[in-house]
């Protein structure tokens, strides 16, 4: 099945400095992921700086999380998993203009990260996910919003919000006022905003929107990172 616009002669599987892969989509001229180690930010930026955090804070049993730039899946595999390993049920739903197909989802070798059980129903339903909100193993949701970020729409308010969008550099569009408070609309007051990238522009726009932001340590190849909570 075939769903991304962007042509796949153009996305490459690349390794990356920790053994995990990742895509290089030479369409943009970007990696998918942090060429100094996917799985290693996945974890530090997004599991660790976002879920983590906001569990320390919040003794929940359900966490709803959105993803800007769902990608190749790994943040949600890996979230996927720790939820599934702590009897937290999982609502996610990732916004992706141009999904990947299953073949590429499956040639990333994420099921050497993760549970067999995660990885089995990550990879059987993805299709599912999609098209509409899908069960993805024990207590976990996935939907996959199929659209560009300005038209994504929904009722549903989150708690975590994964901003994992391609640098400014390459995609501008994803990193203005606009384009970053309509997502956070959707972030329930005291939900936490991460992402991978730190710069004055993206903190003077945070703020604006009514955050309070902190400078964390980021990961491997990157100084520092930007968390950011919903006042």
């Amino acid at each position: 099945m075939y769903y991304c616009r962007i042509m796949e002669t153009e996305l490459k599987l690349v390794s990356t400095a920790d053994g995990s892969n990742t895509i290089w989509n030479e369409q943009i001229g970007e990696h998918y992921h942090s060429k100094h180690g996917a799985l290693q930010e996945s974890r530090h930026v997004f599991l660790a700086s976002g879920l983590h955090y906001f569990l320390e804070w919040n003794s929940a049993n359900t966490v709803n999380i959105l993803e800007v730039g769902f990608g190749t899946g790994l943040n949600f595999l890996l979230t996927a998993d720790y939820c599934s390993s702590r009897k937290i049920s999982l609502n996610y739903t990732g916004i992706e203009a141009f999904p990947l197909s299953d073949e590429l989802i499956i040639s990333t070798g994420y099921e050497a990260f993760v549970a067999d059980d995660t990885w089995q129903a990550f990879k059987n339903r993805y299709a599912a996910a999609l098209a509409s909100r899908t069960d993805i193993g024990e207590n976990s949701w996935l939907e996959i919003a199929h659209t560009e970020l300005l038209k994504f729409g929904t009722q549903q308010s989150y708690d975590v919000l994964y901003f994992d969008a391609f640098a400014a550099i390459h995609q501008p569009e994803m990193w203005t006022e606009n384009a970053l408070a309509h997502c956070c609309q959707f972030l329930k007051k005291g939900g936490v905003f991460v992402t991978y990238a730190i710069t004055g522009n993206l903190k003077r726009i945070m703020k604006a929107l009514g955050f309070e932001i902190e400078k964390a340590p980021g990961a491997p190849g990157k100084r520092e990172m930007l968390r950011a909570v919903k006042l």
